[in-house]
């Protein structure tokens, strides 16, 4: 049975870091935050307006605060830590397509909501990547969550450089990120829940695809912005 505090094999400082480098994005979007979800606050009721532009950025900042607690499971010493774990997963999913789904629907699309939905995904995926690394060990599992960890971190530092150039549109998230996405949720799904070994195995295979998918998005991305990124290194 695993302990609870048994954490030593995690790489705290790439943890750190990586938590450091979403935080620091973050704090460079809040004053776009402001601006999106300002109100008069000397009013009693907040119009209805902005209580429904706000409940996708309510979900998706639900999902932020799920990750804790999706780690504090995954460590828990029962035999139902992996299906808790796995559910919790599960339910950041179903509030990822919730929030987007919502936002299109009633045409709340923010700055800060399209800044912030990805990077709950992000450091989601990145959590659960490095929690099934820890419990396995094993070349074939972390050399995927390698390269997925890798093109995150590039592809974020990509839009933040483009948002400085106001070019952000043009790495907007396309249809090959979304599959992408779905491979990663659905593998380290099996990979976390563990139920039998078919599961694992069909896991693992879609951790490749996943990796697969992910370095061919990150060309995409790269190619989508090169005139731009170009363009400002002639300067």
């Amino acid at each position: 049975m695993r302990s609870f505090f048994r954490v030593k094999n995690i790489n705290a400082n790439f943890v750190s870091a990586l938590v450091s480098f979403y935080a620091n994005l973050l704090m460079r979007h809040l004053k776009i935050a402001k601006s999106d979800l300002e109100y008069p606050y000397n009013s009693f009721l907040v119009r209805t307006r902005i209580m429904k532009l706000n409940i996708p950025i309510f979900l998706t900042i639900f999902r932020v605060i799920l990750i804790p607690f999706f780690i504090i499971a995954f460590y828990l010493p029962f035999d139902w830590a992996p299906f808790l774990t796995t559910f919790i997963f599960f339910i950041a999913g179903v509030t990822d397509w919730l929030d987007g789904y919502l936002a299109r629907k009633w045409k709340q699309t923010t700055s800060f909501g399209a800044f912030l939905d990805p990077v709950a995904d992000k450091v989601m995926v990145v959590a659960g990547l490095v929690l099934v690394v820890e419990y396995n060990h094993t070349f074939w599992i972390t050399l995927p969550a390698i390269v997925v960890i890798s093109r995150e971190i590039i592809i974020s530092a990509l839009r933040e450089w483009m948002a400085e150039l106001g070019s952000r549109s043009k790495v907007a998230v396309s249809w090959l990120g979304k599959v992408k996405t779905t491979s990663q949720m659905l593998a380290l799904g099996g990979l976390l829940w563990r139920y039998n070994i078919y599961m694992e195995v069909a896991a693992i295979i879609l951790l490749y695809i996943a990796a697969i998918l992910t370095i061919w998005s990150m060309l995409q991305y790269l190619i989508a912005a090169k005139d731009s990124l170009l363009e400002d290194l002639r300067k």
